[in-house]
């Protein structure tokens, strides 16, 4: 039996634990984003850490890919939206003054880097309901 998720699961198993880590380190410790984005506002910590939190979620979601990708195959599309969204958000954000460009690199590590790898899982998985044949192995309909 062949798994042709198998790279993909590596890549939605390494979101889920970059994302839970993430999460857990932005909840404890919401300053040193902070401070790594050269943020020095006061009161947004309670903030940050709700974003933590949203983070956290997300992990939930790309574990259940990695689990059962043919199932759950229709989640990348929150991912991609979350992982767009949060760029041009970014974008706006720092043309308008409301967030320094160091902030970019947050960006780059949380939702750049991961798009070439959702986005080839959901062009190739994710466009049509999926049968999976006795054999275990994933094809379009």
């Amino acid at each position: 039996m062949t798994d042709d998720f198998r790279n993909y699961r590596r890549w939605f198993y390494a979101a889920a634990i970059y994302n839970l880590v993430w999460s857990v380190a932005v909840i404890v410790f919401p300053g040193t984003l902070l401070r790594i984005a050269d943020m020095s506002a006061t009161g947004v910590e309670p903030l940050v850490q709700v974003i933590g939190m949203m983070v956290g979620v997300y992990a939930y979601g790309y574990y259940l890919l990695a689990r059962e990708p043919n199932r759950y195959c229709g989640l990348i599309w929150i991912a991609i939206a979350g992982k767009t969204l949060g760029p041009v958000g970014f974008i706006h954000a720092a043309f308008t003054g409301a967030l320094p460009l160091k902030f970019g690199w947050i960006c780059v590590f949380n939702d750049v880097i991961w798009w070439p790898m959702f986005w080839r899982f959901a062009l190739k998985y994710a466009r049509e309901p999926l049968s999976v044949p006795s054999d275990g192995s994933a094809t379009n309909k």
